[in-house]
C-alpha cells in the first residue's frame, strides 16, 4: 500500500523540482511579506478560491481536452498538486496583497509576467508537455485574471 502510494506521487517526473521549487519560494513568499492590503480572513478565503478554481480548470478543460500534462500523463503526483494548489493561490494572495488603485497596471504586468515565466519554466524544466494549448492563451488568461477576476473576488469577500 505504502509503495503505491510513493508510485503515485510520480516523484520520478522530469522536472519534478521546478514546481516545488517554486511553490515552496512562493508560500514562503505570501508568509513573509507585510499584509498590506489583505488580511489572513481574505488571504484564506482567496487561497481556497482560486486552489479550487485552478483544481476545477484541470478537471474539466485542461483534461478533457487533453491540452497540457504535467508529469505523467497517466497519474497526478506530487507536482501537479504542488502546481495546481500552491502556485496559482499563492501568486493571487500575493498580487492582492500589493493591489492599490496606483499600483494596479505595474502589478498586472508584473505578475502577469511572473505567472508566463513559471509556465515557461515548467515547460522548459520538462515538467509540463503542451499539446495544443498556446502560450498566447496564457498570457492573456493571466491579464484577465489579474485585471478582473481577483480585484472582483477580492470585492466580493470585502461586502460581508
Amino acid at each position: 500500500m505504502l509503495s503505491t502510494a510513493l508510485s503515485n506521487l510520480d516523484l520520478g517526473a522530469k522536472g519534478l523540482w521546478f514546481p516545488i521549487t517554486i511553490s515552496i519560494a512562493l508560500l514562503v513568499t505570501l508568509l513573509l511579506i507585510p499584509k498590506r492590503r489583505i488580511n489572513w480572513v481574505e488571504i484564506y478565503i482567496i487561497f481556497c478560491i482560486v486552489g479550487f478554481a485552478t483544481w476545477f480548470t484541470d478537471a474539466f478543460i485542461l483534461r478533457v481536452f487533453d491540452l497540457i500534462d504535467l508529469g505523467s500523463p497517466k497519474k497526478p503526483g506530487i507536482g501537479d498538486i504542488f502546481s495546481f494548489t500552491f502556485i496559482p493561490s499563492s501568486l493571487a494572495c500575493i498580487f492582492l496583497s500589493f493591489l492599490d488603485t496606483k499600483n494596479k497596471w505595474k502589478l498586472v504586468i508584473l505578475f502577469t509576467f511572473i505567472s508566463f515565466a513559471i509556465e515557461l519554466g515548467m515547460e522548459y524544466s520538462g515538467y509540463m508537455t503542451v499539446k495544443g494549448w498556446f502560450n498566447f492563451l496564457s498570457v492573456l488568461f493571466y491579464f484577465f485574471v489579474f485585471v478582473f477576476i481577483l480585484p472582483y473576488n477580492l470585492k466580493l469577500i470585502r461586502r460581508r
